[in-house]
Protein backbone atom coordinates (compact mmCIF):
# COMPACT_ATOMS: atom_id res chain seq x y z
CA UNK A 1 0.00 0.00 0.00
CA UNK A 2 1.39 3.31 -1.04
CA UNK A 3 2.01 5.93 2.15
CA UNK A 4 1.46 9.14 0.31
CA UNK A 5 -1.10 10.00 -2.01
CA UNK A 6 -0.23 9.84 -5.66
CA UNK A 7 2.59 8.20 -7.61
CA UNK A 8 6.26 9.14 -7.65
CA UNK A 9 8.25 8.74 -10.58
CA UNK A 10 11.75 9.47 -11.15
CA UNK A 11 12.42 11.38 -14.86
CA UNK A 12 15.78 11.59 -16.59
CA UNK A 13 16.68 14.50 -19.08
CA UNK A 14 19.60 15.43 -21.04
CA UNK A 15 20.28 19.14 -21.72
CA UNK A 16 22.62 19.14 -25.40
CA UNK A 17 23.38 22.12 -27.55
CA UNK A 18 22.63 25.56 -27.03
CA UNK A 19 19.99 25.08 -24.20
CA UNK A 20 23.77 24.44 -21.80
CA UNK A 21 23.71 28.30 -21.72
CA UNK A 22 20.45 29.15 -19.63
CA UNK A 23 20.36 28.37 -15.61
CA UNK A 24 19.13 25.39 -13.57
CA UNK A 25 16.01 27.41 -12.82
CA UNK A 26 15.30 28.57 -16.29
CA UNK A 27 15.15 24.70 -17.38
CA UNK A 28 13.14 24.20 -14.09
CA UNK A 29 10.27 26.38 -15.77
CA UNK A 30 10.90 24.76 -19.32
CA UNK A 31 9.86 21.45 -16.93
CA UNK A 32 6.97 23.20 -15.44
CA UNK A 33 5.75 24.56 -18.54
CA UNK A 34 5.85 21.19 -20.25
CA UNK A 35 4.26 19.54 -17.74
CA UNK A 36 1.68 22.00 -18.54
CA UNK A 37 1.10 21.70 -21.92
CA UNK A 38 0.44 18.20 -21.45
CA UNK A 39 -1.79 18.58 -18.87
CA UNK A 40 -0.12 16.25 -16.91
CA UNK A 41 -1.72 15.96 -13.12
CA UNK A 42 1.41 16.96 -10.86
CA UNK A 43 0.18 16.35 -7.56
CA UNK A 44 0.12 19.41 -5.12
CA UNK A 45 1.75 19.72 -1.70
CA UNK A 46 -0.70 20.71 1.37
CA UNK A 47 -0.90 23.79 3.03
CA UNK A 48 -2.10 27.09 2.72
CA UNK A 49 0.36 27.36 -0.34
CA UNK A 50 0.25 24.16 -2.84
CA UNK A 51 3.17 23.54 -4.52
CA UNK A 52 3.88 20.81 -7.33
CA UNK A 53 5.87 17.96 -6.04
CA UNK A 54 9.04 18.21 -8.18
CA UNK A 55 12.48 18.09 -6.97
CA UNK A 56 14.97 18.66 -9.10
CA UNK A 57 19.03 16.85 -8.96
CA UNK A 58 22.31 17.51 -8.30
CA UNK A 59 22.22 21.20 -10.69
CA UNK A 60 24.14 21.76 -14.19
CA UNK A 61 26.15 24.59 -14.62
CA UNK A 62 25.54 27.08 -16.86
CA UNK A 63 27.96 26.25 -20.13
CA UNK A 64 27.83 22.63 -19.19
CA UNK A 65 26.07 20.40 -21.11
CA UNK A 66 24.62 16.20 -19.76
CA UNK A 67 23.28 13.14 -20.85
CA UNK A 68 22.15 12.30 -17.26
CA UNK A 69 19.86 14.68 -15.31
CA UNK A 70 17.18 13.89 -12.95
CA UNK A 71 14.07 14.98 -11.63
CA UNK A 72 11.31 13.36 -9.73
CA UNK A 73 7.76 14.27 -9.48
CA UNK A 74 4.73 12.86 -7.84
CA UNK A 75 1.52 12.30 -10.25
CA UNK A 76 -2.30 12.51 -8.69
CA UNK A 77 -2.76 9.20 -11.00
CA UNK A 78 -1.18 6.75 -12.68
CA UNK A 79 0.92 7.48 -16.19
CA UNK A 80 1.73 5.45 -18.86
CA UNK A 81 5.61 6.01 -18.37
CA UNK A 82 6.23 4.11 -21.60
CA UNK A 83 4.57 7.22 -23.69
CA UNK A 84 5.50 9.79 -20.83
CA UNK A 85 9.85 10.78 -22.34
CA UNK A 86 8.27 11.64 -25.95
CA UNK A 87 4.90 13.91 -24.16
CA UNK A 88 7.19 15.56 -22.21
CA UNK A 89 9.90 16.13 -25.09
CA UNK A 90 7.71 17.02 -27.62
CA UNK A 91 7.00 20.50 -24.97
CA UNK A 92 10.55 21.08 -23.87
CA UNK A 93 12.74 23.48 -25.38
CA UNK A 94 14.91 21.89 -28.09
CA UNK A 95 18.51 20.26 -26.45
CA UNK A 96 15.89 19.16 -24.07
CA UNK A 97 15.28 15.50 -23.81
CA UNK A 98 13.72 13.29 -21.63
CA UNK A 99 15.06 9.83 -21.88
CA UNK A 100 13.67 7.57 -19.56
CA UNK A 101 11.38 7.46 -16.38
CA UNK A 102 10.27 4.71 -13.55
CA UNK A 103 8.02 4.52 -10.74
CA UNK A 104 9.52 5.34 -7.50
CA UNK A 105 9.30 3.46 -4.35
CA UNK A 106 7.19 5.81 -1.74
CA UNK A 107 9.73 7.80 0.45
CA UNK A 108 12.85 7.45 -1.99
CA UNK A 109 15.49 9.53 -0.78
CA UNK A 110 15.78 12.88 -2.57
CA UNK A 111 18.76 12.61 -5.41
CA UNK A 112 20.70 15.42 -4.17
CA UNK A 113 20.77 13.40 -0.62
CA UNK A 114 21.56 9.87 -2.73
CA UNK A 115 24.12 10.79 -5.78
CA UNK A 116 27.29 9.97 -4.57
CA UNK A 117 29.35 10.32 -7.64
CA UNK A 118 29.06 11.43 -10.66
CA UNK A 119 30.94 11.11 -14.40
CA UNK A 120 32.29 13.80 -16.70
CA UNK A 121 33.53 14.11 -20.19
CA UNK A 122 35.79 17.26 -20.58
CA UNK A 123 37.12 18.40 -23.63
CA UNK A 124 40.44 20.62 -23.18
CA UNK A 125 42.73 22.89 -25.05
CA UNK A 126 45.29 25.16 -24.20
CA UNK A 127 44.89 28.48 -23.24
CA UNK A 128 45.82 29.70 -26.82
CA UNK A 129 42.95 27.04 -28.05
CA UNK A 130 45.16 24.76 -29.74
CA UNK A 131 45.71 21.41 -29.99
CA UNK A 132 47.02 19.76 -26.36
CA UNK A 133 50.66 17.79 -26.45
CA UNK A 134 49.32 14.52 -25.23
CA UNK A 135 52.62 13.56 -23.94
CA UNK A 136 52.68 16.59 -21.35
CA UNK A 137 49.10 15.97 -20.25
CA UNK A 138 49.58 12.65 -19.18
CA UNK A 139 52.20 13.96 -17.15
CA UNK A 140 50.27 16.40 -15.72
CA UNK A 141 47.75 14.56 -14.97
CA UNK A 142 49.99 11.65 -13.33
CA UNK A 143 51.04 14.71 -11.14
CA UNK A 144 47.56 15.49 -9.99
CA UNK A 145 46.67 11.85 -9.09
CA UNK A 146 50.23 11.31 -7.51
CA UNK A 147 49.60 14.15 -5.08
CA UNK A 148 48.46 14.68 -1.53
CA UNK A 149 46.79 17.79 -1.47
CA UNK A 150 44.80 19.74 -4.26
CA UNK A 151 44.07 22.88 -2.93
CA UNK A 152 41.44 25.36 -4.82
CA UNK A 153 40.31 28.49 -3.84
CA UNK A 154 36.29 29.00 -3.99
CA UNK A 155 34.28 32.33 -3.41
CA UNK A 156 30.96 31.89 -2.01
CA UNK A 157 29.16 34.92 -0.58
CA UNK A 158 31.40 37.02 -0.94
CA UNK A 159 33.95 34.99 1.01
CA UNK A 160 37.13 32.93 -0.35
CA UNK A 161 37.38 29.32 0.98
CA UNK A 162 40.56 27.14 0.03
CA UNK A 163 39.40 23.45 -0.33
CA UNK A 164 41.65 20.56 -0.66
CA UNK A 165 39.54 18.72 -3.85
CA UNK A 166 41.98 15.28 -4.16
CA UNK A 167 39.91 13.13 -1.54
CA UNK A 168 37.37 14.18 -4.25
CA UNK A 169 38.63 12.86 -7.35
CA UNK A 170 38.50 8.77 -8.24
CA UNK A 171 39.75 8.89 -11.53
CA UNK A 172 40.93 10.94 -14.03
CA UNK A 173 42.63 10.34 -17.77
CA UNK A 174 42.81 10.73 -21.42
CA UNK A 175 39.38 9.17 -23.29
CA UNK A 176 40.33 10.70 -26.84
CA UNK A 177 41.05 12.80 -29.53
CA UNK A 178 38.26 15.62 -29.72
CA UNK A 179 37.14 17.82 -32.42
CA UNK A 180 39.38 20.75 -31.52
CA UNK A 181 41.86 19.45 -28.54
CA UNK A 182 42.00 16.23 -25.54
CA UNK A 183 39.10 14.69 -24.18
CA UNK A 184 39.24 13.61 -20.33
CA UNK A 185 37.40 11.36 -18.24
CA UNK A 186 36.64 11.88 -14.97
CA UNK A 187 35.02 10.70 -12.15
CA UNK A 188 34.36 12.99 -8.89
CA UNK A 189 32.47 12.02 -5.97
CA UNK A 190 30.13 14.67 -4.74
CA UNK A 191 31.55 14.88 -1.03
CA UNK A 192 33.62 16.59 -1.33
CA UNK A 193 32.16 17.77 -4.37
CA UNK A 194 34.36 18.93 -7.34
CA UNK A 195 34.10 20.44 -10.15
CA UNK A 196 35.28 20.05 -13.36
CA UNK A 197 36.60 23.90 -13.56
CA UNK A 198 38.55 22.69 -10.88
CA UNK A 199 40.07 19.59 -12.33
CA UNK A 200 41.68 21.40 -15.09
CA UNK A 201 42.67 24.09 -13.02
CA UNK A 202 44.40 21.67 -11.02
CA UNK A 203 45.75 20.34 -14.22
CA UNK A 204 47.86 23.81 -14.85
CA UNK A 205 47.20 27.26 -16.07
CA UNK A 206 48.18 25.72 -19.36
CA UNK A 207 44.81 24.03 -19.90
CA UNK A 208 41.20 25.66 -20.04
CA UNK A 209 37.75 23.49 -20.73
CA UNK A 210 36.07 23.64 -24.30
CA UNK A 211 32.89 21.23 -23.48
CA UNK A 212 32.05 19.90 -20.81
CA UNK A 213 29.49 16.98 -20.90
CA UNK A 214 28.33 15.12 -17.56
CA UNK A 215 27.73 11.05 -18.57
CA UNK A 216 26.39 9.62 -15.47
CA UNK A 217 25.19 10.02 -11.82
CA UNK A 218 25.70 6.99 -9.49
CA UNK A 219 23.98 6.31 -6.00
CA UNK A 220 26.22 3.95 -3.90
CA UNK A 221 24.55 2.03 -1.01
CA UNK A 222 26.85 -0.35 0.50
CA UNK A 223 28.61 -2.93 -2.29
CA UNK A 224 25.59 -1.70 -4.67
CA UNK A 225 26.13 0.95 -7.45
CA UNK A 226 23.23 2.00 -9.56
CA UNK A 227 21.78 4.57 -11.87
CA UNK A 228 19.25 7.26 -10.49
CA UNK A 229 16.59 5.69 -12.19
CA UNK A 230 17.41 2.30 -11.24
CA UNK A 231 18.14 2.78 -7.24
CA UNK A 232 15.09 3.06 -6.20
CA UNK A 233 12.83 2.21 -8.72
CA UNK A 234 9.28 0.33 -7.88
CA UNK A 235 10.09 -2.80 -10.37
CA UNK A 236 12.99 -3.68 -9.36
CA UNK A 237 12.02 -3.57 -5.56
CA UNK A 238 8.83 -5.55 -6.22
CA UNK A 239 10.95 -8.03 -8.09
CA UNK A 240 13.61 -7.90 -5.13
CA UNK A 241 10.72 -8.66 -2.97
CA UNK A 242 8.74 -11.52 -4.75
Amino acid sequence: MRGEVGFPVRIRFSELGKVRFISHRDAARAFDRAFRIEALPIALTEGFSPRPQVSFGLALSVGHESVAEYMDVRFARDLDLDALPGRVSAALPEGIDVTGAVHLVDRAPALQESVTAVEWEIEVVTVEGAPVDGSALTDRIAAVLSATELPVTRTRKGREDTVDIRPGIRHLSVLRPGEVGTVLHAEVATQPGVRPAELVAVLGDAYRDLRVLRTAQWIERGEARCEPLDADALRAVEARAS
